[in-house]
């Protein structure tokens, strides 16, 4: 793999340099391993001929055998084209190219027999092929049945390099340097588990013999890449836990059973009390803590924080609690500090907008200890801000921070402070293995008892007048309501309510009632005052943007309608579904829609109907439009390009890549013995540009 990796793509027959700049600048292919490695995205089956008088109907690609009668050049200048009437014997089509007609003029001959590949039109009775792939009888019988068909660039296109040229240039590597490739895998791994050859898994992906051949090689690659990703991530977490002491928290004293004696305000679920015991053992085990919470909107994760961080304090630290927005720090401030209150603990809440005397004061209860909860938004990783002691990091909504952001926490104490991460974004198993891989993980699986699963309706833009008639009865009764658009202005290419028209069309059908409105685009102290005139019930109806997905918590408001819902993610709209819900009234969420949607479309909406399960939504949303920007949060230093294996559709493969790294580590922490030296070396090749992030989180 190293020759691969160091030898230039242009070095390969039939590429040259301007193709390979061509090659790089359109699709990152660099060297002959960038090109072993892009892979094809489907595969067509080329051991079937079809006879022209067959063709009917809405015909898939085909490929048909048979000579070209006469050519013809038609019409001029940007309109010119190439026309080849083509026979097999059993019928005649044309063939037509729009583009490079003179190359094609001077290569293609009549009477010669040609293999024509492409999609079949008809056009006024007479069928016809755009152009078609053209190959030789026998390069054909050469290769295998099924061939690989590649991502490309129009670009690409446009310079004459298809798929076939790809393909063709896949296939001269393959057969120049890659039959006798290193096996990067364990010999026992490969018995085991029945695994193919490297050097024959790289051959067939390109070019598999049949199906079966295909998926043999599908799941090798998969699983060398899925491997090396969980050695890495596991490889990260076992080192930090080696050397990272952490404090040991063996101490539960006055400010904790106080709090759970007098002033917890409701009955711990069974998923809370689980998951305060696993953080439990954590800060007692002598290691820093790194545990991701997971939990739906409103399962009680900050009640969970809030005792966790009572146990630091009992224990002589202080704790912080780092949020990515200031209204979601300035609500958490709110509650915890209530509920805190009344057994003598100091809150402060630190926000960019926080004054320089506020500011100087915090400081200093820092320092001296008096302060014993921080809570704030990015102010609080600031170098001023100054810790006595902090034990303690609670960071919301983590995956809005960056690695680096987050680092800079771990560095306020010499004994780095224990860990907790929160989200409220559900994450399927499988994925959370990969994104947060290297933490361990607690999931609140149950909502405190009292609530009311929301009632989810569909709804076209024809029953508008009867979800206003059932606004108006909300609104009547004292509720509060949100509408949510997808954009801020009207654009006449998206057929979507702007935000700008829908809040004139609510002040105009909701005279009676007062209207605030809030997007991204406004200065923080306008979006605070519209926010806070919503949130004091000075105004009614909130018309926003997804601004408000996250960190908004208004118990009064009981209904949520969602403008052109279809084009929002499952995700999202569970999340924005997530802003009512929170108090003690039943309470709806509208999805509103134009009238066509697809039948797609309906089916992946009607999942938000059948379920408020954030977990089930999640894992729809993940098979229907993949990991997306989750992929995203790989942390830094774990990362890798995946080129086949894919986390949205291969859980099975991730647990089973997961379970065998887990044994390797255990067998070999340092991959230093000779069974697995071929397989430390590619995860260094792969992981060469990774920053080490493994001692922060």
């Amino acid at each position: 793999m190293d020759r691969l990796r160091a030898t230039d793509i242009k070095y390969l027959k039939g590429v040259g340099p301007k193709r390979a700049e061509l090659l790089a600048s359109e699709l990152g292919i660099r060297t002959c391993y960038d090109l072993l490695y892009h892979f094809p995205s489907h595969y067509v089956d080329r051991s079937r001929f079809y006879e022209v008088r067959s063709f009917s109907g809405d015909m898939p690609m085909v490929q048909v055998r048979g000579r070209f009668v006469n050519f013809t050049v038609q019409g001029e200048g940007a309109k010119m084209r190439l026309v080849g009437l083509f026979t097999d014997g059993t019928a005649t089509m044309e063939v037509v190219w729009f583009k490079r007609i003179k190359w094609m003029r001077e290569n293609y001959r009549t009477g010669v027999e040609y293999v024509l590949f492409g999609k079949p039109s008809e056009f006024s009775g007479r069928w016809s092929m755009v152009h078609p792939e053209i190959d030789t009888p026998e390069s054909v019988e050469s290769s295998c049945g099924f061939r690989g068909v590649y991502p490309l660039t129009e670009k690409l296109r446009n310079r004459g390099i298809s798929s076939r040229t790809i393909y063709t240039m896949a296939q001269t590597l393959i057969a120049s340097y890659c039959r006798n490739v290193t096996e990067t895998l364990p010999a026992d791994v490969v018995a085991r588990l029945r695994l193919m050859s490297k050097s024959d898994a790289l051959a067939a992906i390109h070019s598999p013999r049949n199906n079966d051949e295909l998926q043999r090689a599908r799941f090798r690659l998969k699983f060398e890449e899925l491997l090396c990703l969980q050695l890495n991530i596991l490889g990260y977490s076992r080192k930090r836990s080696a050397k990272m002491g952490g404090f040991r928290f063996t101490h539960i004293g006055h400010y904790f059973n106080s709090f759970y004696n007098q002033c917890l305000p409701f009955e711990l679920t069974g998923a809370q009390k689980r998951v305060i015991k696993e953080i439990r053992a954590d800060m007692n085990s002598g290691r820093q803590m790194n545990r991701l919470l997971q939990g739906d909107v409103g399962s009680g994760k900050t009640l969970v924080a809030l005792m966790c961080m009572l146990i630091a304090l009992d224990n002589s630290t202080q704790a912080c609690m780092m949020a990515p927005t200031e209204i979601l720090a300035t609500q958490h401030y709110e509650t915890i500090s209530a509920l805190a209150a009344p057994i003598g603990i100091n809150v402060k809440l630190l926000t960019g907008s926080t004054p320089k005397k506020q500011r100087d004061i915090i400081h200093e209860q820092l320092a001296d200890g008096s302060l014993h909860i921080l809570i704030g938004t990015h102010a609080v990783i600031e170098d001023a801000v100054q810790f006595r002691n902090l034990g303690f990091v609670v960071i919301d909504e983590q995956h809005r921070f960056g690695v680096a952001q987050r680092a800079r926490m771990w560095k306020k104490n010499t004994t780095p402070p224990h860990v907790l991460v929160m989200t409220a974004t559900p994450i399927p198993r499988t994925l959370a293995m990969t994104v947060y891989g290297d933490l361990d993980v607690s999931v609140i699986d149950e909502l405190p008892p009292g609530r009311k699963p929301v009632v989810t309706l569909l709804r076209h833009e024809n029953a508008r007048l009867d979800v206003y008639r059932a606004m108006t009865r909300q609104l009547r009764a004292g509720r509060q309501v949100y509408v949510v658009h997808p954009l801020i202005k009207e654009n006449e290419k998206v057929d979507l309510r702007s935000l700008e028209e829908g809040y004139e069309q609510i002040c105009d059908t909701f005279r009676d009632f007062k209207v605030a409105y809030v997007h991204g685009r406004m200065k923080p102290s306008e979006k605070d005052e519209q926010m806070n005139l919503f949130a004091s019930h000075k105004a009614d109806i909130l018309v926003a943007t997804t601004v408000i997905e996250v960190g908004v918590n208004v118990p009064n408001a009981t209904t949520m309608i969602i403008e052109n819902a279809e084009r929002f993610g499952l995700s999202q709209l569970h999340q924005l579904r997530g802003r009512v819900g929170r108090g003690e009234g039943q309470s709806y969420c509208v999805l509103m829609t134009k009238s066509n949607i697809s039948k797609d479309t309906r089916k992946r909406l009607e999942i938000m109907t059948s379920t408020t399960d954030g977990f089930i939504v999640a894992e729809a949303d993940l098979k229907l439009r993949g990991p997306g920007d989750l992929e995203g949060t790989l942390q830094s230093g774990m990362a890798i390009d995946l080129h086949i294996a894919n986390l949205a559709t291969d859980g099975q493969i991730i647990q089973l890549a997961r379970d065998e790294a887990e044994a390797i580590l255990d067998a070999d922490p340092m991959l230093s013995s000779d069974a697995y030296r071929a397989l430390s070396k590619e995860m260094r090749a792969l992981f060469a540009k990774a920053v080490d992030w493994g001692m922060i989180s």
